[in-house]
């Protein structure tokens, strides 16, 4: 009998050995090393997760030393004593996977780790045998505390979070390394049963035992000499607070996260790099700027739409991007009413026409390269162009003639006037003085996309396709005196192994300060006394353009201020499946949904909103040009036409002088607190009630006091192609 022991021992213990030498450590399993990716607004705040596990891998040295010492007087106080195994609470749990008693007990914090890192959770003896060998491999390998740091970052602790920094999040809103050490003892008691401890939904013998088991874990740090009897008997359980969903892709959310996602695309980081999650991704959305422009979407369109029981409503579509101008970050953005309602981010699609908001390009490509009219004039601010609808361009080999909005004739006009009430006919002669691939090269350095538009005069009226973020970046470097500015959502991306390279949010000098400069003098004119006067207010010097595009597919407002650039635009898009591009014109209940309604509405609240009630702040400009004055050519007499208006000037002579820029005596406020919400409502359709149109589906003329009541021009004066 005796012999027949030992030589069962020597079996068992050949038998182990064979098992030592056979069974490898293997590669980890495919759940442990996933992580989710972590989004965050400009200053910290938790934006979204992203990714199958809600996990983000920590160093040990991020998590308090008094919190990680927890963790192991509650699981297993001799893990840096011990080889990595216990070989009784082993044979214990092999003995209950046997007899059927249920989960295993007693395993070291290692033996955990291998079962989370290497192994499955499945209660089977095979399994359970390998974690015992691959367990004194793997203490042998690896150092304590990294042995330790896996074991906290791989640890299912409930509320769907898996590692310690998901947990710290889960029940108490903070960053692992945030946590005290009476929130770090609770954590480390709920790994025993994370079900049955969560003090959201524990009973009353949960709540209990875990309670007992957080003072038991503070009792053996105390026994290990790392907590004083007398703090130890200070301190009071810090309950957990309730569970909150994960924040996820509603809302904004999804197309913020997809704008970084393709920024980082762009940066190298492939789909597949992203997908294996751990990435730390910090944008540069400021996050009350964000409020701001979802509320002024809210207020000034959203909630003047019907979108259940109107058809034309139901279509609307709105996408905003707003722009630092002296570093080129993405401070806010609107992609639609919700990323898990319309997946399309109206923000950053580029399959709308940016309609006239593109004729600004026009006179800068003028002013770069000093070109002249037919007659010879050099084109500025103050040339004067024949502002006739439907005037034949002349110099050129392909035949245009635009229509200006309603058809209406302005004769003889400055550029500035012709950029105030955006007329088509002026601005399609000054494409063809300058020349159209002049004119596209201008564009292309300005940071519009080049995909392929034909360098024809009609690019004039904007019919390439741009999205709100290309043309905020265009109208940024006007603003930021024709220095390139590259649009850019992502602050940082941090991984363990990697950070992405950011991106350059500045270039050179795209166009010279002078060509910039004037075109911004040209437009703060639009706003004062043009088709973009809703976006003016005493609380902010502003420049801008509206635009709407060929069948009022698309209304745009690109806007800006010494401080901020924001671009605007209204879309109208089939709710029928699959799509497709419709007219705006009903939108509310309100005519023909152009540039200068809704968009410049929005963008007026919400740069209020942004600039905190106002500022002070007024345009640097210099050098401004404003060319020779001048009939660039024989007026052309337009054919006989039923309502047309007369011109308001004889031929040969400017018309009435408005002034193109502000007043330099206006009032500004002297302190960011200027006008508030209550003194200065933000305008609305109410607010400005529109007179008869000529058109019912056109809108109305804004009245200018300087023409003559029956020949008053028609609002912003732009044709079917754009205004």
């Amino acid at each position: 009998m005796l012999g027949t022991f030992f030589g069962l021992c020597l079996l068992a213990v050949g038998a182990f050995v064979a098992l030592y030498v056979l069974v490898d450590v293997p590669a980890a399993n495919a759940t442990a090393k996933k992580q989710s990716n972590v989004y965050k607004y400009s200053d910290g705040t938790l934006l979204a997760r992203a990714g199958e596990v809600n996990r983000e891998i920590v160093d040990l040295d991020v998590v308090p030393e008094d919190v990680r010492k927890a963790f192991v007087a509650a699981e297993n106080k001799t893990f840096y004593q011990d080889q990595g195994v216990d070989l009784k609470g082993s044979a214990r749990g092999l003995f209950n996977t046997v007899s059927g008693k249920g989960k295993q007990g007693g395993s070291t914090i290692t033996q955990q780790y291998v079962k989370n890192y290497y192994l499955t959770q499945d209660p089977t003896i095979s399994r359970k045998v390998k974690e015992l060998v691959i367990a004194l491999k793997v203490d042998r390998r690896m150092d304590k505390d990294d042995i330790l740091a896996g074991y906290m970052n791989t640890a299912y602790y409930g509320r769907g979070a898996s590692g310690i920094q998901a947990a710290a999040q889960a029940y108490y809103g903070v960053d692992a390394k945030d946590l005290d050490l009476s929130q770090g003892a609770y954590l480390a008691s709920l790994l025993q049963a994370p079900s049955q401890y969560d003090w959201a939904i524990a009973s009353a013998t949960g709540k209990k035992l875990v309670t007992e088991r957080w003072g038991y874990t503070l009792d053996n740090m105390v026994e290990k000499g790392w907590l004083d009897d007398s703090e130890r008997a200070g301190m009071t359980f810090t309950v957990p607070r309730e569970p909150r969903a994960a924040p996820g892709m509603e809302g904004q959310a999804g197309y913020l996260v997809e704008a970084a996602d393709e920024e980082l695309e762009r940066q190298g980081v492939s789909e597949e790099a992203r997908e294996a999650g751990g990435w730390t991704i910090t944008l540069n959305i400021d996050k009350q700027r964000q409020k701001e422009l979802e509320k002024a979407v809210d207020r000034q369109l959203e909630s003047q739409l019907d979108r259940e029981g109107n058809k034309i409503d139901a279509t609307v579509q709105a996408g905003a991007t707003s722009v630092d101008p002296t570093n080129g970050e993405v401070v806010a953005l609107y992609g639609g009413v919700s990323a898990t309602r319309h997946w399309i981010s109206n923000a950053t699609r580029r399959d709308y026409q940016p309609a006239s908001t593109f004729k600004p390009l026009v006179l800068a490509s003028a002013l770069e390269n000093r070109s002249k009219t037919q007659s010879g004039s050099l084109i500025g601010l103050d040339t004067v162009y024949d502002g006739t609808s439907r005037r034949p361009v002349v110099g050129s080999d392909i035949p245009f003639k635009p229509q200006n909005e309603d058809g209406r004739s302005y004769g003889d006009i400055s550029v500035q006037t012709a950029m105030d009430r955006s007329v088509n006919s002026v601005f399609a002669q000054m494409v063809v003085d300058v020349t159209p691939s002049t004119v596209k090269r201008t564009a292309l350095d300005l940071g519009m996309p080049d995909k392929g538009f034909p360098a024809v005069p009609s690019i004039t009226l904007g019919t390439m396709n741009a999205s709100t973020w290309d043309m905020a970046g265009v109208f940024a470097t006007l603003d930021n005196h024709g220095k390139k500015v590259n649009p850019h959502i992502i602050k940082s991306a941090e991984h363990r192994d990697r950070v992405a390279k950011p991106v350059d949010g500045t270039g050179g000098q795209a166009i010279s300060r002078s060509t910039a400069d004037t075109v911004t003098r040209s437009l703060t004119g639009v706003v004062d006394n043009g088709s973009g006067h809703e976006a003016d207010s005493a609380a902010y010097d502003a420049a801008g353009k509206t635009g709407t595009s060929e069948n009022n597919k698309a209304a745009w407002f690109a806007g800006y201020t010494p401080e901020l650039t924001t671009v605007v635009a209204l879309y109208g898009e089939s709710a029928e499946a699959g799509g497709g591009q419709v007219t705006l014109t009903g939108t509310a209940n309100s005519g023909r949904a152009n540039g200068g309604g809704f968009p410049a509405r929005i963008w007026a609240d919400y740069t209020r909103g942004a600039l905190n009630g106002g500022s002070a702040a007024t345009f640097d400009l210099e050098d401004v040009e404003h060319g020779e004055s001048g009939i660039t050519q024989a007026p052309v007499t337009p054919p006989a036409r039923t309502g047309e208006p007369e011109r308001t000037q004889p031929p040969g002579t400017e018309p009435p002088a408005r002034s193109p820029s502000r007043s330099p005596t206006r009032e500004r406020p002297s302190a960011k607190p200027a006008p508030s919400r209550t003194t200065e409502p933000a305008p609305s359709a109410s607010t400005t009630p529109p007179a008869e149109p000529t058109d019912p589906a056109e809108p109305t003329a804004p009245v200018d006091p300087a023409d003559p009541p029956d020949e008053r021009p028609g609002r912003g004066g732009d044709g079917p192609l754009g205004q």
